[in-house]
């Protein structure tokens, strides 16, 4: 165990001293569809939209995160956006507009469902603010103006949010239902063969088990979302859901073999079982506690100078976490009191 505590407390370290990393995008998420990114000139552009999965004839921001080539922030940009349609038919136009910071967003509604180009020109020179260029057949062409000008492909689609979330609820509750059905047949085996030996607070520890195991699936469910702040983010994201579903199969094998196996003496179970939970309550409260900071501050590392946003992910496994913070405090306390009746009943 200290090996295990040594290393989520490595990550922790890693992910709050790597200053020197550059920040990717300045945008609250990464968006796992119709997110770009593209350098031109002395600009590196990112561009997602909000919702990430939108669909025709609802309305949408276009979010720019325009930098320089070590991911700071541009200031006083001159930029102008247009929409084409797959056919190359300009749609929609804003005009040159003077942005205070790179980081900014324009509202459009995507008429139909299909591929569209959105691009982007930022001024080099001198452009007529307020104005907008004519259509041109080339998309990235300079010609007649003093400007970068970078495409972003963006798909607009009906159904795909409802494919893509659908896809990863079945990759956390799927292997939750396949881990919940292993421990009922196990049981099921052991109690029918009269090897189990059923014990107090025996469904708790599951239950505890399985939540911690729930969060960690979560954690692997989100990380990717949170590597536009940093990149850091999602590593700790990472090895987070790692530390929960190892302390969850630790603790259930610990289960296990005390249920078949009374070769331990009592203080020798109950020093590793104490090492498990001390690994889990730990680490659990880290996470808690992190998570509590990001929300009220702007966490450490992070391009934004304000919190993070508070969504359903993040509200759910932080209820999974205080169950099991509680959960583990109730069977450090259950298991101390069993092994001094156990003692108690040796003598």
């Amino acid at each position: 165990m200290p090996i295990k505590a040594a290393i989520i407390l490595l990550a922790v370290a890693l992910t709050f001293l790597a200053a020197a990393v550059p920040a990717y995008a300045h945008f609250d998420h990464l968006a796992h569809y119709n997110a770009r990114g593209g350098g031109v000139g002395a600009f590196y552009v990112y561009l997602q939209l909000d919702p990430d999965y939108t669909a025709p004839e609802e309305p949408a921001a276009i979010m720019f995160s325009v930098q320089d080539g070590e991911g700071r922030d541009t200031r006083d940009i001159e930029t102008m956006v247009e929409i084409y349609a797959s056919s190359g038919d300009r749609l929609y136009a804003f005009p040159w507009t003077k942005q205070d910071v790179g980081d900014f967003e324009l509202f459009y509604t995507f008429p139909f469902e299909g591929s569209y180009q959105v691009v982007l020109s930022i001024a080099t020179g001198e452009v007529n603010s307020n104005s907008i260029d004519p259509p041109r057949s080339t998309l990235a062409g300079r010609a007649g103006c003093e400007c970068e000008r970078l495409v972003f492909n963006v798909a607009i689609s009906e159904d795909f949010g409802t494919i893509f979330v659908s896809t990863i609820a079945g990759a956390v509750f799927v292997p939750l239902a396949l881990f919940g059905g292993v421990l009922g047949l196990t049981y099921w085996s052991k109690k029918k063969s009269g090897k189990y030996v059923s014990g107090p607070g025996d469904t708790v520890r599951y239950i505890v088990t399985f939540a911690a195991i729930a969060g960690g699936l979560v954690h692997f469910a989100v990380y990717s979302g949170h590597a536009s702040l940093r990149l850091e983010y999602s590593i700790f994201l990472i090895v987070a859901g790692g530390m929960q579903v190892t302390y969850g199969v630790l603790y259930t094998m610990l289960t296990l073999v005390s249920s078949t196996s009374g070769r331990d003496r009592p203080q020798d179970h109950y020093r590793k079982t104490v090492a498990v939970n001390l690994f889990g309550l730990f680490g659990t409260a880290v996470l808690i506690g992190l998570y509590i900071y990001a929300v009220t501050l702007p966490p450490p590392l992070s391009p934004n100078d304000r919190p993070e946003d508070v969504d359903v992910a993040g509200i759910l496994a932080k209820a999974v976490e205080v169950f099991v913070v509680i959960g583990i405090v109730y069977l450090m306390r259950l298991e101390k009191h069993q092994m001094i009746k156990q003692l108690r009943e040796h003598i």
